[in-house]
């Protein structure tokens, strides 16, 4: 093997792991982050978890990528420890299915049919398709080209793999490596030997890959193949590992499960072939082919998988002694991992930004309430709860705009767009909701009471602001199109009842000749409680043209003041009669 031998080896080897990257990347696409919530919903029941790890770790074709992935998704809080240990079983099941493909490139017949299998055959097809689909597709993010994207990631993949097989072909007749081979006979050498390659390269499927080509040189046996896969497996946990870095302890603990099977897999196999091969005459000294590293991949993981399932609970025990709490760790509003997943990432930070509004609720309510009877405690929960929304909004914009650089659908580029839109909105609410509060304090230091006549009429505006705001906040989370429809008249109605309140205090400063400052503070209470509701229309607006991006805000604005649905109509008049200030209060 020369030099230029090695120059190919490292070809093959860059185009299969870009051919991964490319295929997983289509795939994914495809999917458009549907395989993520299945994870998200599936993994209550172990067997499920399992089986679901072991399916999109097929799709993917990368168990490191569905690793990275279970990290992200336990360090946002979306998934328990619990539910990962499953799907990170699966996934190594999962893998396996690269090196079932891989072994058709050591298919050898005449037979016509029997040759179309060999990937060197049909791949040269399967490129030109995909190259046809992508040039042809209508957009960048089309599901043609993905499909044509994930044909060309296949088809690249295999080239590499033709280029490592072309390159390791003069080893078969080289004495000097036949003399290198004669140290892989020690089985702990084999095992390391698997480990450091697989952790350089961070791919289980390309060492496999590897060792696969190596093997058509006819000079790789059983008893060397054996320890060298058992450590790939081993040496594909330097992903999980790495991806841990930085993160909490939830997350941390999912690499320590990944690390833990694999070693505790290898401790269990690794002894019992060996010694199987003393009792049973193993075809140990058998020159093993590219099916045949297949098969012992499969074995490997399927047995370590149905002998350690079943002590799941004992894994997430090894692991919470191995990774203690930190109580003084930060919260992980969104773990950035998930830009690795965009489609699903824009759905989480619809959830998070929801958490995000509920907080902002909570906020409002406490701060109204504190207009009858303030509180310095429960001021200073309001004053946190202002810093957490900020932190909020500062997260989740500095993740969309990454987010944002990514390969996206147009409409999930529009989502990100209104996304930030609407964050900006609830943040405004809450510096609303901030500004009550700050009238509330003032009153309490000044002394100043409102009367029976303007609480009573105050709680009005403020239910029917409360009533906009729940619409609001349950038409995003459920990104509910007929729901948000509804916001824009009950605006109005806030507007209107409003300007009602505006005009009875108006009346009542006149009667009553209270001070001038003190009367204002009716009025700026009203104000923000309108400005309120404008962002809630805002909102709803964002919910509506995310949908419908080619309508202009302000023309969508001005369609949704016209609606002119009866039973909506109907809806609208109940909603005035339920809060209606009567403008002549001032008189009784």
């Amino acid at each position: 093997m020369d030099v230029f031998s090695l120059f190919t080896l490292c070809g093959g080897l860059a185009f299969f792991l870009y051919g991964m990257i490319v295929m997983s990347a289509g795939l994914e696409k495809i999917a458009g982050g549907k395989m993520e919530k299945m994870l998200e919903k599936m993994t209550s029941n172990p067997i499920k978890s399992l089986i679901l790890g072991a399916g999109i770790t097929m799709a993917v074709q990368s168990s490191s990528a569905v690793t990275v992935m279970l990290v992200g998704f336990v360090n946002s809080g979306i998934m328990k420890l619990s539910q990962a240990i499953g799907v990170i079983m699966g996934s190594n099941v999962g893998t396996t299915i690269t090196s079932w493909i891989l072994s058709l490139s050591g298919i050898q017949s005449d037979n016509f049919f029997i040759r179309l299998l060999k990937p060197e055959s049909f791949t040269p097809i399967l490129a030109l398709i995909g190259v046809v689909m992508v040039m042809t597709s209508p957009n960048n993010m089309s599901r043609r080209k993905n499909i044509g994207t994930f044909f060309l990631g296949f088809a690249i993949l295999m080239f590499g793999m033709g280029l490592m097989s072309s390159s390791m072909s003069p080893l078969a007749h080289d004495p000097n490596f036949a003399h290198i081979l004669t140290a892989f006979t020690n089985p702990i050498f084999g095992l390391l030997v698997g480990l450091v390659v697989t952790a350089i390269i961070q791919s289980s499927a390309a060492s496999v890959g590897m060792l696969q080509a190596l093997s058509m040189t006819g000079s790789v046996t059983y008893s060397m193949a054996v320890p060298i896969i058992i450590g790939q497996n081993i040496g594909t946990c330097i992903t999980a590992v790495i991806s841990s870095i930085g993160v909490n302890t939830n997350a941390r603990r999912v690499a320590v499960v990944h690390v833990a099977f694999n070693v505790l897999g290898a401790l269990i196999f690794l002894p019992l072939y060996e010694l199987g091969h003393y009792i049973i005459d193993y075809p140990f000294n058998d020159v093993v082919n590219p099916f045949g590293i297949a098969v012992v991949h499969s074995i490997f993981n399927v047995v370590t998988t149905l002998i350690l399932f079943p002590f799941a609970k004992w894994l997430e025990k090894l692991a919470l002694y191995v990774v203690k709490d930190d109580k003084d760790e930060a919260e992980v509003i969104i773990d950035e991992r998930l830009l690795l997943t965009p489609s699903f990432a824009i759905n989480q930070c619809y959830k998070v930004t929801a958490t995000m509004a509920k907080v902002t609720r909570d906020t409002l309510v406490m701060s109204v309430r504190m207009l009858k009877q303030y509180n310095p405690k429960v001021a200073e929960i309001i004053n946190k709860n202002e810093i957490i929304i900020d932190k909020y909004q500062d997260t989740l914009e500095s993740f969309l705009q990454k987010l944002s650089g990514r390969e996206l659908s147009d409409e999930d580029s529009n989502k990100i767009s209104q996304l930030i839109l609407s964050i900006s909105d609830f943040e405004k609410i809450a510096d609303h909701a901030i500004h009550i509060l700050n009238i509330a304090n003032k009153m309490h230091r000044k002394d100043w009471k409102l009367s029976p006549v303007t609480i009573e009429e105050l709680k009005h505006v403020v239910n029917a602001v409360k009533e906009v705001f729940d619409v609001t906040v349950n038409a995003f989370v459920a990104h509910d199109l007929e729901l948000a429809y509804h916001v824009e008249p009950l605006e109005q109605v806030v507007d209107d009842i409003a300007f009602t309140a505006k005009k009875n205090h108006i009346k009542r400063v006149k009667q009553e000749k209270i001070h001038i400052k003190r009367g204002f503070v009716y009025a700026e209470i009203l104000n923000d409680l309108e400005r309120i509701s404008d962002h809630c229309s805002n909102i709803a607006t964002n919910i509506i043209q995310s949908i419908y991006s080619t309508i202009p805000k302000h023309i969508l604005k001005n369609r949704l003041k016209e609606v002119n649905d009866m039973d909506f109509q109907s809806e609208v008049n109940e909603f005035k009669t339920k809060y209606a200030v009567d403008p002549l209060i001032i008189n009784k």
